[in-house]
């Protein structure tokens, strides 16, 4: 009883540290990560005394947050957002990955003399952009969603093919000439199965009458992480369908959405801050030292030449301006993913594999220090910060199920052209009013002359015949004004 007690507190004091830590990171313009990594490695041997050393029981927590994160990320990810740089973000993640692997490993087996498979092995590892990392980064910036988009889908979907070459090259076997097509169907197979689970999950949750609208979140993230375990079971990439069925989740009409999209948020922090404290408390500082030449020269490579040359060859079809480049080619951030990838070949007993955890482990120190702090100076120097970009409306939708009706809740956003638009002119389909607006803390029942506001929240009383209606006809104000069906603006 006494070790669980104390496992307890730790794990809570830990938790609450980390927690102040991100206000921490905020003032002093560092990324959380390095302060979570930090809080490992005060907990480890090194320091306090704590000995962890299990490798196959990190890898195997490490995978559980990725897909804990990626659930995170697809269901708080805007389809409207991320449309438009759609084959972009598949290119990043398919392209790019490809070519920054060939190229790290041809300079990593020149400059530090590793073997071709080892230096592809490390190649592979350090070619996969963190999802966690970009997430918390990209969204607060200001930049065009065209390139947040491309960068957001980029680091949710490349997991899965870099996973796959990870376990490939750490095998002891030879590569087969199979080995592409097998990709192939892990990849194609993985997107299937997320989709479709996403797709059935999404539409069985519009139609139950859960007891407590506390459910409707938890089977939401039980969905996605089921499609991590059919994908795995299938011999299908489980990452792709954990990212599939959380961004088709994400954008279909969930009841208690915003209830969902807060506690998915909240399980991505916790999945990050364990993930990131683990990996701290299983370094060895002693260790690290050894590896730092390797580390700069890793660093340098993936830095100035693997990942300019990938984005380059990925974006050369989309006619990506070189400004836009140059910001892809920086904002190749990593993290947690490249350490726990570099634990599979450990596990296995790859000759020499505990150079490559330590090496990647400074990598991402120096990484995150130098891309993370100069990201948001390059993006204003590179005139991508969208300062006065609108936000699209947010709509949040409650069953109301002994009534068939529902309950959509409105947030006006800076921006929007819904701002100063006449009750009268809002022109919502039959069967559905609004019953309410909050303005500054306060609310009141509207009435025609009522004029429109940003930070006006309004409730919208709905049948569930005409809740799509409804939220298409709100969506089109927004974005055009009250002449939004003369300009041909349908909301979808």
């Amino acid at each position: 009883m006494g070790d669980v007690t104390t496992v307890l507190g730790i794990g809570a004091a830990v938790l609450l540290l980390a927690v102040l830590a991100v206000r921490v990171s905020i003032r002093l313009g560092l990324p959380s990560l390095l302060l979570y990594l930090g809080i490992g490695v005060l907990l480890g041997e090194s320091v306090l005394g704590i000995h962890f050393d299990d490798a196959d029981l990190t890898r195997s927590l490490g995978i559980a947050a990725l897909v804990m994160i990626l659930t995170e990320g697809g269901l708080t990810t805007r389809w409207e957002a991320v449309r438009q740089s759609l084959w972009l973000g598949v290119a990043l993640s398919t392209v790019a990955v490809g070519v920054s692997v060939g190229v790290t490993g041809t300079a990593l087996h020149f400059l530090l003399g590793l073997d071709w498979r080892m230096a592809l092995l490390w190649g592979a590892v350090l070619s996969s952009t963190d999802a966690a990392a970009v997430f918390s980064v990209l969204r607060t910036l200001g930049v065009g969603k065209r390139l947040t988009g491309a960068l957001e889908l980029e680091s949710g979907l490349n997991d899965a093919p870099v996973y796959i070459a990870v376990v490939l090259l750490a095998s002891t076997g030879p590569i087969s000439w199979t080995a592409p097509l097998l990709m192939l169907y892990e990849l194609a197979a993985g997107g299937a199965i997320g989709v479709l689970l996403g797709w059935v999950g999404g539409a069985a949750l519009r139609r139950a009458a859960l007891p407590a609208t506390g459910l409707y979140p938890l089977a939401t993230v039980a969905v996605c992480v089921l499609a991590y375990t059919v994908g795995d079971l299938a011999h299908a990439s489980g990452f792709l369908a954990t990212y599939a069925a959380a961004l088709v989740l994400g954008n279909a009409r969930l009841p208690h959405r915003s209830d969902t999209l807060s506690f998915a948020e909240g399980l991505g922090w916790l999945a990050q801050i364990g993930l990131f404290v683990l990996l701290g408390l299983f370094a060895s500082p002693s260790r690290l030292l050894g590896v730092l030449l390797p580390a700069l020269v890793a660093c340098a490579v993936l830095l100035l030449v693997a990942r300019p040359l990938s984005v380059l060859l990925a974006a050369l079809p989309f006619r990506v301006p070189w400004r836009e480049q140059v910001f892809l080619s920086w904002s190749g951030l990593r993290g947690a993913v490249p350490i726990v990838f570099a634990l599979i070949p450990l596990i296995q007993g790859v000759p020499h594999a505990q150079d490559l955890v330590d090496t990647v482990f400074v990598l991402v120190i120096v990484l995150t220090l130098v891309q993370g702090t100069t990201l948001p100076w390059l993006a204003r120097w590179l005139g991508l910060v969208k300062s006065g970009e609108a936000q699209e409306v947010q709509v949040d939708v409650s069953a109301l199920d002994e009534l068939s009706a529902e309950l959509l809740q409105v947030r006006i956003q800076r921006g929007s052209k819904l701002h100063g638009v006449y009750m009268s002119e809002l022109r919502l389909p039959t069967g559905a009013t609004v019953s309410l607006i909050v303005r500054q803390g306060k609310g009141f029942t509207p009435q025609p002359t009522t004029r429109l506001q940003v930070h006006d929240q309004l409730l919208v009383v709905t049948t569930e015949e005409s809740r799509l209606a409804t939220e298409r006809r709100i969506r089109a104000v927004d974005r055009a004004g009250r002449y939004a069906r003369w300009k041909g603006e349908t909301g979808e």
